[in-house]
């Protein structure tokens, strides 16, 4: 039974690392206007810190700092979403985008939930 947590956990690492990498390939295609840009980069830097973050959590020290971490993914999956539904182009992998990082959130926000029923 304990792999299969593992291998839940792995899932989810691979699935942000996915979002994150995602989201840099679709920054790549779009338009270069100055908005763009600003709004791209942020997005990098809130999709990328819904990984790191996610990593962080497995790796805690205690459940606080679990829990804690995983706060941050689901505020920063938010704020990609944000940003997502900022930028100025009609690729269709901005919409498959905007469902993944709403998925995150769900993700998260279960975990988070879960912890406080405990």
């Amino acid at each position: 039974m304990e792999t299969n947590t593992k291998s839940k956990k792995y899932d989810l690492e691979e699935r942000t690392f996915n979002f994150a990498k995602n989201c840099r390939i679709l920054i790549k295609k779009i338009p270069k206007t100055i908005s763009n840009i600003e709004d791209g980069k942020q997005l990098a830097r809130s999709s990328g810190s819904v990984h790191s973050n996610y990593i962080e959590a497995n790796e805690s020290l205690s459940k606080k700092d679990f829990y804690f971490r995983i706060k941050i993914c689901r505020k920063e999956a938010k704020e990609s979403l944000s940003w997502l539904k900022l930028l100025d182009t009609d690729d269709g992998q901005r919409e498959i985008l905007v469902i993944e990082s709403t998925e995150l959130m769900k993700i998260f926000g279960s975990i988070i939930t879960k912890e406080r029923n405990v």
